[in-house]
């Protein structure tokens, strides 16, 4: 994996070339572990004055409510001691949903950890019929050659890294070959 660099190289690539709407929602994850760390992103889309949320974990009705966020809010201990915006914070409707993942593969399946909580909430919100975007958050050495997936699992539209960023299907499709190379990551090794 590379060093602590990576997700302001990964948000570079995200706003040069991720699609973001005027007034999108942008909900990301507080990183744990080696979970790769989206709050670059999440504090250069605050600044710019986009709405920004992080999950709150309903473990009784076993779902993901988005509550909106920006830095220096108050933040509690959730059930999975992991940060999460106070009862306070407002509940909004992400557009944009960065999502963390152990593995993914070029057909834009990702590998979650198992409870369901992220393919859940994009078809929940895929389903209530706005726009939103799924991309995952990973370094290139989580690509796999497949992930195996079901019909519960929810495709994600782009893929972002510290060396580029990725689209899938229909987002694919919207950037129409305007992509300088297959991927559009770079060729650099980051070592």
């Amino acid at each position: 994996m590379t060093g602590p660099g990576a997700g302001v190289r990964a948000a570079d690539h995200f706003l040069a070339n991720v699609p973001v709407a005027p007034g999108a929602v942008i909900s990301g994850y507080w990183p744990i572990r080696e979970e790769f760390d989206v709050m670059p992103i999440l504090r250069r889309m605050a600044s710019a004055g986009y709405i920004c949320a992080l999950p709150y974990t309903d473990k009784k009705r076993h779902v993901l409510v988005f509550r909106a966020w920006r830095p220096g809010v108050a933040m509690i201990c959730g059930p999975f001691q992991i940060p999460e915006p106070t009862a306070e914070a407002a509940v909004v409707s992400p557009t944009i949903l960065l999502t963390p993942l152990l593995a993914y593969d070029s057909a834009g399946f990702r590998l979650g950890y198992g409870g369901g909580y992220y393919d859940g909430a994009l078809a929940r919100l895929r389903a209530a019929g706005g726009p939103v975007m799924a991309i995952g958050m990973a370094f290139t050495e989580q690509m796999v050659e497949h992930v195996p997936h079901g019909d519960t699992d929810e495709k994600l539209d782009w893929i972002v890294t510290e060396r580029g960023a990725m689209p899938f299907g229909t987002a694919r499709d919207a950037v129409n070959g305007d992509i300088s190379n297959e991927y559009n990551m770079d060729d650099k090794d980051d070592a």
